[in-house]
């Protein structure tokens, strides 16, 4: 499926690639968020370039409307793989927090040692939040702000100005989350970032990217959308399917005809909140 109306932004990535990078220098964690449906799709392509050799953590967020199953194969690719260790998260319901903030504390332990065998104090384990937009990053610091943390305020010749939020004794977060862009360069990646809602309704064909999307529930799960729907049978066209959903729904219009638009919307609405099941789009 082509989606016309989304391209590479090169512009904004130049400017959130530098911002990232100038925060590195005063971080010892980075957190990369991707969203657990689309664990590759969710990724900027240039995160490894990036990053460099920075001390990593990789969350599966949204893990609540994925396949568990295949979570548990990506969690296992990641830390197997890539060499970092990788959590399942679910930020609305704060499950998966305690690990993250554990996880953190343990993968800086070594800084934290050098500083105090230099004769400084111990200080909090300082982490940066970088993802592309719409994979739950303000929320997850909404919701670790929210684990009996304070705002640091700025810190003169340390932050320059950042804003830092400390999570109990032993970590600090930077309030501001590091903004990277997905590239759309293949079709399916485009589509699975449409579907998931990390891409803006605003800037795509709702009602096309919903047609892909019966086409690819008719594949996989046939039984998930007969039942949700109340349908006896799916049509041959996925559009055609559509209109049985209109149908029952009650999308009507004047004339008797279905509002497709309508029916695209709550389909599209479900299958975000994991009614019609829970699936991974990106396999492993």
């Amino acid at each position: 499926m082509e989606l016309d109306t989304i391209h590479w932004y090169p512009g904004h990535m130049v400017k959130a690639r530098k911002m990232v990078q100038e925060n590195l220098k005063i971080v010892d964690v980075v957190v990369e968020l991707l969203d657990a449906r689309i664990p590759v799709s969710s990724r900027n392509p240039a995160i490894d370039d990036i990053l460099g050799d920075k001390l990593r953590i990789t969350v599966l967020n949204k893990a609540d409307l994925a396949d568990k199953s295949q979570t548990e194969k990506w969690k296992t690719h990641f830390t197997r793989e890539r060499g970092y260790p990788c959590i399942a998260l679910d930020s609305q319901q704060g499950k998966g927090i305690n690990t993250l903030i554990n996880t953190a504390q343990s993968q800086a332990q070594d800084i934290i040692q050098k500083l105090i065998s230099k004769g400084r104090r111990p200080r909090p384990v300082r982490l940066m939040m970088v993802g592309i937009p719409n994979v739950g990053k303000s929320s997850l610091i909404n919701r670790l702000a929210g684990k009996g943390s304070t705002k640091t305020g700025d810190r003169p010749g340390v932050t320059r100005g950042k804003q830092w939020i400390r999570v109990g004794k032993g970590l600090e977060l930077l309030d501001t989350p590091g903004i990277l862009w997905p590239k759309f360069e293949d079709p399916e990646v485009g589509f699975r970032l449409a579907v998931t809602g990390a891409i803006k309704d605003e800037v795509i064909n709702i009602e096309q990217v919903t047609v892909k999307l019966i086409s690819l529930l008719t594949e996989i799960a046939p039984q998930n959308l007969m039942e949700r729907y109340k349908l006896d049978k799916l049509a041959p066209d996925p559009y055609d399917t559509l209109k049985s959903i209109g149908a029952k729904r009650g999308c009507l219009v004047s004339g008797g005809n279905i509002d497709t638009l309508k029916a695209a919307v709550i389909v599209l609405n479900e299958f975000r909140a994991a009614k019609i099941g829970m699936f991974t789009l990106d396999s492993i």
